[in-house]
């Protein structure tokens, strides 16, 4: 199926998408809490960054040219410096300002996080819910009916603070009826009914829920709230995101397709939502099937939430998600690029797995140990000892095989990513290059006694042992043959 998608992301047509919806500026203070304020029992945050980040709605269109799409905004800024954030960010990503609403009676719409050792210890929000005066829609309506000429498609992005009141989004959807372009939905709130007429509508779990009080909890009662769904909003599709069970596509006809997530590590989810309703939208406005277009936007969700905050997703990302790892050319490579190797899978939210040995007359026990080993993670990259760390290690006679045939023979393997020679009595500088998340050693070693194991440990990995295949030994083969064939 990767590979599948792989081709259709490759050969996408980029769209125009017009994206109508809140604008929000995302502020993050990172830093670390290592005290307790003698003024009160709060904890303190040493601040050592500041970032900012286009939010909702901008966060969308970013996606949508991240990934290759021309996107056009419609929202509303105020009259103030963090207006000036939005533009500057907006032009970064290639997004014209023409569509912006300035209203001065409002701020620009601000979510502080305060971040430490990756969580989110707090969120201010800057922000009116006010609806907007009836002038302001009719000026966002406007900006929709000249910008959507040309477009491939709308998405609307509702974060629920005054813009998209049901009135303007009755007559967007009238503007997008009679210019025969699909909308698709971020939809929030209770009432899902303001949707009708959309191609599809995104709700995350617990959004579904609150829309038609359904607690979700099996397959059943999923069924239900989409159903439920359907019957409030006469949408044609929901696909609704559940986090760590993955996505459930449902058609109007009865049509269902669950997608398992993907993500290995989630760091962050805020902006995944923006992330998926962009993935999807750029390729089912682009002529994929909504099927494919819902497993790409899997695909790209993934990579989202192994980032602090709302985090674009590029085309080439999710390409380097979508290629498979497996592919048997490269395979032998050094250390320096087995360390970018390496680099590369982390980015994609991919676990390394790194295990090691002589690997002189490949046998069983070897190919179940990397088969296993191989199931801790995405990828396998095994260090192999040169000729000259196998003779100090054991004797003049061995190796019985060379290191150049010992490395390609494992590298012919599925089961291995990435094959590394190192010179040394232990693969201790390797481990320290790669970085793996996973490091496996087969036999009975105690974790503690594993070489490398705080390298990884104190990166928040951990150690695997497998134990050895009774019967199955290098030595025991070499018995075996004088045995059998020595004078």
């Amino acid at each position: 199926m990767s590979s599948e998608l792989y081709s259709i992301v490759s050969s996408m047509r980029p769209p125009k998408i017009l994206v109508v919806g809140d604008i929000i500026l995302d502020r993050h203070v990172i830093g670390n809490i290592e005290r307790v304020s003698p003024e009160s029992p709060a904890q303190v945050l040493d601040m050592e960054s500041e970032a900012v980040s286009p939010g909702g709605a901008a966060s969308v269109s970013a996606n949508v040219s991240a990934l290759g799409g021309k996107a056009l905004l419609v929202g509303v800024v105020g009259k103030d410096d963090s207006a000036v954030h939005i533009k500057t960010l907006l032009k970064k990503w290639g997004i014209g300002a023409e569509g912006l609403v300035t209203d001065s009676s409002r701020p620009t719409t601000v979510k502080t996080r305060f971040l430490a050792m990756r969580q989110q210890m707090l969120r201010v929000d800057r922000e009116s819910r006010e609806e907007v005066s009836g002038k302001v829609a009719d000026s966002i309506l406007s900006k929709v009916e000249k910008l959507i000429k040309g477009c491939d498609g709308v998405i609307v992005s509702d974060y629920g603070k005054g813009v998209l009141s049901p009135k303007l989004l009755k007559k967007i959807f009238s503007v997008c009826r009679k210019a025969g372009k699909k909308v698709i939905v971020d939809p929030k709130g209770r009432d899902y009914s303001r949707y009708s007429g959309a191609e599809i509508i995104t709700p995350n779990k617990k959004e579904a829920e609150a829309a038609v009080g359904v607690e979700i909890t099996n397959e059943a009662s999923l069924l239900e709230a989409a159903e439920s769904l359907f019957n409030v909003a006469k949408v044609k599709n929901v696909l609704i995101t559940r986090g760590a069970e993955g996505m459930s596509l449902f058609g109007r006809k009865g049509e269902r397709v669950h997608i398992p997530a993907e993500a290995l590590e989630v760091f962050d989810v805020s902006g995944a939502g923006d992330t998926v309703i962009a993935s999807l939208a750029v390729f089912v406005f682009s002529g994929c099937s909504l099927e494919d277009s819902a497993r790409i936007a899997n695909a790209s969700a993934s990579i989202e939430v192994a980032h602090v905050g709302a985090y674009a997703v590029t085309r080439e990302e999710l390409l380097a998600r979508l290629r498979p790892v497996s592919a048997s050319e490269g395979k032998v490579m050094s250390a320096g690029k087995a360390a970018l190797f390496s680099k590369k899978l982390r980015t994609q939210n991919r676990k390394v797995v790194f295990t090691n040995g002589c690997f002189d007359l490949l046998h069983a026990g070897h190919v179940k140990l990397l088969q296993k080993a191989k199931t801790f993670g995405h990828a396998l990259i095994v260090g192999i000892n040169t000729d000259n760390s196998i003779r100090r290690l054991k004797g003049a006679k061995r190796p019985v095989l060379g290191e150049e045939d010992r490395s390609h023979i494992i590298a012919a393997l599925d089961s291995v990513d990435g094959v590394v020679l190192f010179d040394e009595d232990t693969p201790l500088k390797l481990i320290e290059k790669i970085r793996p998340d996973v490091l496996v050693k087969g036999g009975d070693y105690a974790p503690a006694s594993v070489v490398g194991r705080d390298v990884v440990e104190k990166r928040g990995g951990r150690v695997e042992i497998i134990p050895l295949v009774n019967g199955k030994s290098t030595s025991g083969l070499i018995e075996k043959i004088l045995e059998k064939y020595g004078d």
